[in-house]
């Protein structure tokens, strides 16, 4: 077996960009018989709110400017279309759902001289596109004639119907454009992606050319704007009922990069432009095994490959041993690496109350020796996250939408003929430097905050709480389902149960203030009512005693 080399990395896990998880259901292996997706977006620099662009009509001539949706940096622009669809969060009118992992790549290959970076690719998508299918094509057209900014992307593309994963980097100023390659989720599997490429070896015997004219841009001639068009060349496949899409010069353009020398038969996407390091592998294909082992007992197998032990890639795909729920889905995203080697409650790190953060972030340097923690799905800098659930048999999907840390934070349903969004959730309520009262990202960071610091004690209070919201939720979503209610109905109660759910943050931060004040812990009665004495005053609080093996590592530091 070949151990998986021992460099690190830093800027892969300091960076806000490279940080995010999805997860991915198809229809079949669904209990809603639709297809489910979710996407945390972690950063440090990364302020939560939920984003909405309404529909428009464009005129003739405008453009879209492009920014950098990390940086804000002005990239160009580009042609509006005549119309656009209405978007909250990462779903659109149509229930068009894209999410995203970056796994960075090879540097040589980031194209600074491109328009289109991930963020705006994702968005323009979602504006202009109805279907995955469409989402896909558009998504790989667009970038051949603006240019492909970004570094290394995986990009979950998902409508009622079906899910394509895509993979994508840049030509790093060399040509124009950028490689990728696409596989349609079979409907009765599961599948995911952290920050590391996923996709592997490619089904090439048999696979056919498809070739197309698509409109690029415009330009005036002779007083009269015209479309440019521009024929693209893609490969395509159909393998034991598989669907996979692939730009035509993906070996090709590895080759004249210098990165590939071998047999076509011995491509691998994944290892050609996203070669696996220790971190890819324990900080980012860890939170995939822990997400896949849940619905499949041999992924256990793979434990080796993510402590960097040996190189046997996790499977693409699982068939799962049962359906699976929203609710198994937002558990999925509360992940910690509970019960495996990966634990991040577990350890001296963790401190006296297992807490999960990392002062300093998760790598540090010791004696010319990089240490790594590792990278649970559930983690503090999130800045939002979401499960969203596409549904053939109604007009809407199911937005299932959370800020912060998704282990102590509250997933409230929207939907995506939702019009509106709540005060507490806009833009510019509050920001990382300014803090509101108001806002639902400083409401849970509030508690999540306060919480870490007695992680093992707060956190059970904080997920009764949780369940009960995300419980009633489930069953009013469901009588919504069934009765019929207008798209203000939906609109009107996202936002009221968002503020409610704010305003009972609020109250659960003084609750564990007043529980946990000073490092004891307040005494209850079955109803939840703190204790009192006859006289009114607080009854004498638990004093819980740390674990014997953590009094043993400070005995020799204390008076006896």
């Amino acid at each position: 077996m070949k151990r998986l080399s021992a460099v690190f990395f830093v800027i892969l896990l300091s960076s806000g960009v490279w940080a995010c998880t999805n997860f991915i259901v198809g229809k079949g292996a669904s209990t809603t018989g639709s297809p489910m997706t979710t996407y945390a977006a972690d950063s440090y620099s990364l302020y939560g709110f939920l984003r909405y662009q309404p529909a428009a009509e464009h005129a003739e001539g405008e453009m879209r400017k492009i920014y950098d949706w990390d940086t804000g940096e002005y990239l160009g622009e580009i042609p509006e279309v005549k119309h656009t669809y209405s978007v909250i969060g990462n779903v659109n009118e149509h229930q068009l759902t894209i999410g995203e992992t970056t796994w960075g790549g090879r540097e040589e290959l980031h194209d600074t001289t491109g328009i289109i970076d991930y963020g705006s690719l994702i968005y323009m998508a979602l504006e202009r596109c109805k279907t995955a299918r469409e989402a896909l094509s558009f998504m790989t057209d667009i970038v051949q004639e603006w240019g492909y900014y970004s570094e290394g992307e995986s990009f979950t593309i998902a409508d009622p119907d079906e899910v394509w994963v895509m993979e994508m980097i840049g030509k790093g100023g060399k040509e124009k454009g950028a490689v990728w390659v696409a596989v349609r989720v079979p409907d009765d599997c599961i599948t995911a992606h952290a920050n590391q490429a996923r996709i592997t070896e490619l089904p090439l015997k048999g696979a056919k050319q498809v070739r197309k004219q698509v409109i690029c841009s415009t330009e005036m001639r002779g007083g009269k704007q015209k479309s440019i068009k521009k024929t693209i060349v893609t490969m395509g496949n159909v393998i034991n009922g598989v669907e996979w899409q692939w730009s035509a010069d993906v070996i090709d353009f590895a080759r004249k990069a210098g990165i590939f020398s071998a047999e076509d038969a011995q491509f691998s996407f994944a290892d050609v432009y996203a070669p696996l390091d220790i971190v890819a592998a324990y900080a980012c294909e860890g939170r995939v095994w822990s997400f896949l082992r849940q619905y499949d007992e041999s992924i256990d197998y793979y434990l080796p490959y993510v402590m960097g032990d040996n190189y046997e890639h996790l499977p693409l795909f699982v068939r799962p041993n049962r359906q699976l729920s929203a609710a198994d889905l937002r558990r999925a995203m509360r992940d910690q690496y509970e019960d495996t080697p990966l634990d991040i409650t577990k350890g001296e790190a963790a401190g006296i109350w297992h807490s999960k953060l990392r002062y300093g972030g998760l790598t540090f340097m010791l004696d010319s020796v990089q240490y790594c923690y590792p990278r649970p799905t559930a983690t503090q800098q999130t800045g939002w996250s979401f499960v969203s659930e596409m549904h053939k048999d109604l007009p809407y999907s199911i937005f299932w939408f959370a800020v912060d840390d998704a282990a102590t934070s509250v997933y409230v349903p929207f939907f995506s003929s939702n019009k509106h969004v709540p005060y507490c959730l806009q833009r510019g309520n509050g920001d990382l430097l300014t803090y509101s009262n108001t806002s639902a990202f400083w409401a849970f960071n509030t508690v999540a905050n306060f919480a870490y610091s007695k992680y093992e004690r707060m956190l059970p209070d904080i997920q009764e709480r949780q369940q009960a919201w995300e419980n009633r939720f489930e069953e009013e979503v469901q009588v919504f389902a069934e009765k019929g209610v207008s798209a203000q109905q939906l609109d009107n109660y996202s936002s009221e149960q968002a503020d409610a759910v704010v305003q009972d943050w609020h109250q659960l931060f003084a609750f564990l203030m007043v529980k946990y004040l000073d490092g004891v812990e307040k005494k209850q009665d079955e109803k939840g009512e703190f204790l009192r004495t006859p006289t009114g005053e607080s009854q004498s609080p638990n004093r819980f005693k740390p674990s014997e093996d953590y009094l043993r590592r400070i005995a020799p530091n204390v008076a006896h």
